[in-house]
């Protein structure tokens, strides 16, 4: 059972459905409410997740790709972020659509999805559960039984409430006005970031393209900004010019950075908002929330008390390291005395000539999947960047690269053979059997030979591959081991360790 019919909700409902688990959503709304953009950018490896559930390609079609990021001091560039595309993925490294347009491509997976049921309008009001599943009460609509309860119901969470879980955090007192508008603007694709900009002095405006000629302002405004007494239009004006346009939809909102104490209550997960929120500059938020439903998936369709341990264990130390890295955003945006002030105008002023001043700003650092090296379930293989943004090696733990491959004369792509199990590459060709007969057994494995399906190399260079290496990959598309040597024990061991279980003995 899922609560909650949002993005996160619909996504884990499909994925599950993929592993053959059937679900039933349950959505305390009797209707959607598609008012808005709310989350926009979708970053390359969530899009890679949402390709698993046959959306990525229309989103990719309907949205606005951009690669830059450009961060500006009144009128005066400070520098641009250009992401890379390591392994050539075919995916770009950004997407800008609204949340709404890509809840109706996930609301159509489901509805064409037999092992989904959407009940809407089925508020979860109770559970109770027991050593065989959880029953959740939906009020006046009668009972729902399942194996699991998942709380994918947002930031005021009934499951979260209903768990006794704590949500400790805080919220910040300062205002953002968001406003989409419509209107035909000469700017090129790309998220621009203004601090103390003449037409918002003293404060901050973040500007992204959408699609259809929309654009999304996020303006810092003043705590006692009324919406209603100020002069939008004039705020407007300031970055459109004379340019006609028209407001699509706005919104007031102040932000919350808070991480749920336990992400999970025996039965009972929560994924999401109901289990984190941050500050939006750095787009953490719905991608991270993507994430917990992908990492999550597999483990309730592979089951064992080991694995879905790892649940908690992997996305709490997630949503962590995103709350202190939005955390360290928010306390340079709007910092809380005058010292923190003082240090940020000098921060910007000597940024303006000095390149080396530049690693001291922060308008958010853009959001990247995390890298589970000290998890449970993956085998060490030596240490990695930990600071948001430095690029990270192919090693144990990190998101496996993406490459082009051909498999049974077909060309595709290396992360669209994962999702269904575990994979297996070796760089040599003929370690393939061996691997097949050491992986053997119920767990779902593919193994593939690099040498049969990488004919440019550029996923085993990527993959840094050398002559006898393996490389194991968990359903979500982390890399779980790396073997420097073929071995069938060890990896059968590394096999046994990302499924949940103890290594067995040689």
């Amino acid at each position: 059972m899922i609560a909650g019919a949002g993005p996160v909700g619909l996504t884990l409902a499909l994925l599950l459905a993929r592993h053959r688990v059937p679900s039933v959503v349950l959505e305390a709304r009797p209707h959607r409410d598609a008012e808005g953009s709310r989350a926009i950018c979708f970053q390359r490896d969530v899009l890679d997740v949402l390709d698993r559930v046959g959306c990525a390609e229309q989103m990719v079609a309907e949205g606005v790709t951009w690669t830059t990021g450009r961060t500006y001091y009144r009128e005066r560039e400070l520098f641009a972020v250009t992401f890379p595309d390591p392994g050539r993925s075919l995916l770009p490294p950004w997407v800008n659509i609204s949340q709404a347009r890509v809840e109706e491509l996930l609301l159509a997976g489901v509805r064409a999805e037999p092992l989904v049921e959407l009940r809407s309008g089925h508020a979860v009001t109770g559970y109770r559960q027991d050593g065989d599943g959880v029953e959740a009460d939906t009020g006046a609509t009668g009972r729902v039984r399942g194996a699991h309860l998942v709380g994918a119901d947002g930031a005021r969470s009934t499951v979260r409430r209903l768990a006794g879980i704590g949500f400790p955090g805080r919220s910040f007192d300062d205002l953002f006005l968001i406003c989409d508008i419509k209107a035909d603007l000469p700017f090129p694709d790309e998220r621009r970031f203004h601090f103390d900009p003449p037409w918002n002095p003293g404060r901050q405006v973040l500007v992204h393209p959408c699609p259809d000629s929309v654009w999304r302002i996020d303006w810092q405004v003043p705590p006692a900004f009324d919406p209603a007494a100020a002069d939008i239009d004039a705020m407007v004006r300031r970055i459109t010019g004379d340019r006609p346009y028209e407001i699509v939809w706005r919104s007031l909102y102040r932000f919350h950075e808070r991480v749920a104490s336990r992400f999970r209550d025996g039965r009972v997960f929560l994924a999401g908002d109901a289990a984190h929120l941050y500050a939006p500059f750095g787009a953490r938020g719905l991608n991270s929330g993507i994430q917990d439903a992908e990492n999550l998936a597999w483990k309730l369709a592979l089951g064992g008390e080991g694995l879905l341990d790892s649940y908690p264990t992997e996305r709490r130390a997630a949503a962590l390291e995103n709350l202190r890295v939005t955390g360290n955003t928010m306390a340079f945006l709007v910092p809380q005395d005058e010292a923190r002030r003082r240090a940020r105008r000098s921060a910007l002023t000597r940024a303006l000539t000095d390149p080396a001043a530049r690693a001291e700003i922060d308008s958010g650092k853009l959001a990247e999947p995390y890298w589970y090296t000290d998890s449970p379930l993956t085998t060490p293989g030596g240490p990695v960047p930990t600071e948001p943004g430095a690029a990270r090696p192919p090693l144990p733990g990190v998101v496996c690269p993406d490459g082009p491959v051909v498999v049974a004369g077909r060309a595709t792509r290396l992360r669209r053979l994962f999702g269904a199990g575990f994979v297996v590459l070796t760089a040599r060709a003929d370690r393939v059997e061996a691997a097949r007969s050491a992986c053997a057994g119920e767990l779902p494995v593919a193994v593939y030979g690099l040498a049969d399906i990488d004919a440019e190399g550029v996923v085993t260079r990527a993959l840094r591959a050398r002559d006898d290496s393996v490389h194991l990959v968990r359903p979500d598309g982390h890399l779980a081991a790396v073997l420097p040597a073929f071995s069938g024990t060890a990896l059968r061991h590394a096999l046994d360790r990302a499924a949940g279980d103890a290594p067995r003995s040689p």
